[in-house]
C-alpha cells in the first residue's frame, strides 16, 4: 500500500484542524490571512479552501421557526458573548442569537476565541471584555479547581424533563453533542467490524491503523483501548492507565500514524492508506458525502460536549443566563443541528430534525445509545500524567 508523504503544509492543516472541528472552522478570509504565515499566495489559499469542508449553512426557509419565548426570559440591555468564530458562530447567530434579541429585547454582543487564561485574568481584575463564553469542561473544571471563576448556573428556566441531568452541571452545561468514533473502509473487509475489539483484531481484520495522537492538545485513545481489553464500558472511568498503555501498546506495530489534524484519519482512509482509523463523526460524514466508502462504528464510541459557562461577577449575569436558557430550548437546538452538523441535549429537538441528518448525528437516541459518556473530571484529573505517559509511550 502506497504512503503519501507529509503534506508540505502540514503546520497550516494542523492550524485548520488540530482541534474538533467547530475550533477549527475558519472563514475562507481567515484561512487565506493565515496562510500568509506559511508562504501560500492568496489564489493557493484560496484553492486550498476546497479541501476543508468550510460547510454551506442551510437556507433560513429550512429552519422551524421560533414564533415566542417565556416571558421571564425577556429583558432589555445586552449580553457579551464569547464564540469560536467562523462559519460555526455564523450557525449559532442564526440559530439563536438573533431570534434571543429579536424575541427578548436584549442586545447579544459578539466576540470571538474563548480563553481560560484570559478568563482568569477578567475575573481577577474586574475587567471583562464578555460574561459567557464557549468552552471546553475540562478547561473550566481546570480553572474552576484553582478559585471562584464561573457563575454557578441558573437552571429555572431550562426544560429539564428533557435534558439529561449529567449535562446540567454546577458551572456550566453540555452543548454541542459530538463523537470520537472509529470507522473503517467497507471495501477491506468481508465483514463489518462492530466494536472496539474488532479494531484490535488484525487477523480478521488486517490492515494499516490511524489512532489519535496524545500530543498537539489531543489525548490518545484510552477509553478504546480498555473497552478492546475487555474492560465494560460501565467500567471505563475512573481509567486504569496502565492497563490502557498496555492495550495501545499491542495495537501499536499496526498503527502508521498517530494523528495530530483533525482532517488527516478520513483523508487517509479515504486515500486507501488505513483500512482503520479514530476519528470525529463529523469529518467521516463530510468524507462520505464526498464519496469516500466509510462506515462509522457507533458501538462503545465516545461522546463528547463543548460547553457554555458565565464568568463569575459578568456584568450582565442575569441576562447570560437567560441566553444560556434560551439555546437549550427544543427548536433553537434543532435549527443549529440542521445549520450545521453538530448535535443537541434536548431531546424534544430530534423530531424537527430531518432524517437524512438525523442518523448522522452523535445525539440522534439511536446512536447516542451505544455510546458512552466523556468523563471531563477524570481526564481533569489525569490529563498531565496521561501527556507525560504518552511522550514516552512514542519513544519506547
Amino acid at each position: 500500500m502506497t504512503r503519501r508523504p507529509p503534506h508540505p503544509f502540514e503546520g497550516l492543516l494542523s492550524l485548520l484542524s488540530s482541534q474538533p472541528p467547530h475550533v477549527a472552522d475558519l472563514t475562507r478570509r481567515r484561512f487565506i490571512a493565515a496562510a500568509g504565515k506559511f508562504g501560500l499566495t492568496a489564489l493557493a489559499a484560496t484553492q486550498m479552501t476546497s479541501l476543508f469542508a468550510f460547510p454551506a449553512l442551510a437556507a433560513d426557509a429550512e429552519l422551524p421557526e421560533i414564533t415566542a419565548v417565556p416571558d421571564a426570559l425577556k429583558g432589555s440591555g445586552s449580553v457579551r458573548f464569547c464564540g469560536y468564530g467562523g462559519t460555526f458562530q455564523e450557525a449559532q447567530r442564526k440559530a439563536y442569537l438573533e431570534p434571543f434579541t429579536r424575541l427578548t429585547g436584549i442586545e447579544v454582543i459578539e466576540s470571538e476565541g474563548p480563553d481560560t487564561t484570559k478568563i482568569k485574568a477578567m475575573v481577577d481584575t474586574g475587567n471583562y471584555e464578555y460574561d459567557m463564553c464557549e468552552n471546553e469542561p475540562g478547561s473550566v473544571l481546570s480553572l474552576q479547581s484553582k478559585g471562584d471563576y464561573f457563575e454557578a448556573m441558573d437552571y429555572s428556566q431550562f426544560d429539564r424533563e428533557n435534558i439529561d441531568a449529567g449535562d446540567l452541571t454546577e458551572h456550566y452545561y453540555r452543548m454541542l453533542p459530538y463523537a470520537q468514533i472509529y470507522a473503517y473502509r467497507k471495501d477491506a473487509f468481508d465483514t463489518a467490524p462492530k466494536d472496539n475489539a474488532d479494531l484490535w483484531n488484525r487477523e480478521a481484520f488486517p490492515g494499516p491503523r490511524a489512532m489519535q495522537s496524545g500530543s498537539g492538545g489531543l489525548t490518545p485513545d484510552l477509553e478504546i483501548a480498555l473497552m478492546a481489553d475487555g474492560v465494560a464500558p460501565k467500567d471505563v472511568y475512573p481509567m486504569d492507565l496502565d492497563r490502557a498503555f498496555k492495550s495501545l501498546g499491542t495495537l501499536k506495530p499496526d498503527v502508521v500514524k498517530w494523528w495530530e489534524a483533525g482532517a488527516m484519519p478520513a483523508q487517509m482512509l479515504a486515500d486507501d492508506e488505513v483500512v482503520m482509523a479514530t476519528a470525529w463523526n463529523g469529518r467521516i460524514d463530510s468524507a462520505v458525502k464526498a464519496g469516500a466508502p466509510l462506515e462509522i462504528v457507533w458501538q462503545d464510541q465516545m461522546l463528547r460536549n463543548d460547553c457554555w459557562c458565565v464568568l463569575k461577577g459578568a456584568p450582565n449575569r442575569e441576562n447570560a443566563m437567560k441566553l444560556c436558557a434560551f439555546m437549550s430550548m427544543p427548536v433553537q437546538q434543532a435549527r443549529l443541528s440542521m445549520l450545521i452538523p453538530y448535535g443537541f441535549i434536548n431531546r424534544k429537538a430530534e423530531p424537527l430534525v430531518p432524517a437524512d441528518i438525523l442518523k448522522t448525528l452523535p445525539s440522534y437516541s439511536e446512536n447516542k445509545a451505544k455510546m458512552i459518556v466523556y468523563d471531563d473530571r477524570d481526564w481533569a484529573t489525569k490529563r498531565d500524567e496521561v501527556l507525560k505517559r504518552w511522550e514516552a509511550f512514542v519513544l519506547g
